[in-house]
């Protein structure tokens, strides 16, 4: 049996989809479980059950500091071992987000799932589009950010889902493979010229400030967030890799559209 953790969440529940879709039996693992889900809390690692479960794809377990990351992936693993499991996929990051202030939880999680002499596939996942579009803010003149005229080689959160379904439907032929999973880079300027909008940049000490005196943010979002705004106004996020359109089955969905969508969905008169 495969299990997807996170359930709930948008990557793991788009995989779920993808898997039902292609007739392959998954279970969804959650904190919140739904309907035919299992409870999985990793915060609790006496209660983890991974009992029945051959292949685990692990999403991370994000939107925390560093060292709680890393606890609640060590405990699924250590589950993982003592239940049985015989494959874990993990969604990890891009080879060149390094820079990033997420990056850490990573690659050191990266190094557990190899250490822990289960069979393993690692997906080094590109940044969403999506997240992309959402990062842009609107103003009455059109977009701004931070990332000046700097290009995120961004991939459709759906085209993730499909890629870690094809992996987890026959993990066998990807055990010890680590793949970078990358579109074509886009701009700001091109989500911008999507929408018949201009786009304006602004520096990274204002767009910092911003992000620290918004109170809906968590103490470890600013410097994260702002440490995607100068990796990609400073070149470091353009990477390509063949990886993405040799597992995919189906073509790219075009980055561009899907920023842009995100970004129109966010516009104050469309709210």
């Amino acid at each position: 049996m495969i299990m997807v953790t996170g359930a709930n969440g948008s990557l793991a529940s788009l995989t779920l989809q993808e898997l039902a879709d292609r007739k392959v039996p998954a279970l969804g693992g959650s904190r919140t479980p739904g309907d035919g889900q299992r409870h999985l809390d990793f915060d609790a690692p006496a209660s983890l059950d991974l009992t029945g479960v051959s292949t685990l794809v692990l999403v991370s377990a994000g939107y925390a500091e560093d060292d709680r990351v890393i606890a609640r992936h060590r405990a699924l693993l250590d589950a993982a071992v003592r239940d049985g499991v015989v494959h874990v996929i993990y969604t990890s990051l891009t080879r060149t987000g390094d820079h990033l202030g997420f990056a850490l939880a990573h690659r050191v999680t990266e190094d557990l799932v190899k250490a822990s002499g289960l069979a393993w596939t690692v997906l080094r996942n590109g940044l969403y589009a999506e997240l992309f579009g959402a990062l842009l803010t609107w103003t009455p003149d059109g977009l701004e950010s931070a990332f000046g005229d700097g290009a995120l080689s961004a991939v459709a959160r759906a085209d993730l889902a499909a890629v870690t379904a094809i992996v987890a439907g026959h993990p066998a032929a990807h055990t010890g493979k680590t793949y970078d999973l990358v579109g074509d880079p886009i701009t700001a300027e091109d989500v911008a010229a999507r929408l018949d909008v201009t786009h304006r940049t602004i520096g990274l000490g204002e767009y910092r400030a911003r992000l620290l005196a918004d109170e809906a943010l968590m103490p470890f979002q600013p410097p994260m967030l702002a440490s995607i705004a100068t990796s990609i106004r400073h070149g470091l996020l353009g990477n390509s890799s063949p990886d993405l359109d040799i597992l995919l089955d189906r073509p790219l969905a075009d980055a561009v559209t899907i920023a842009a969508d995100t970004a129109a969905a966010r516009r104050p008169a469309a709210r």
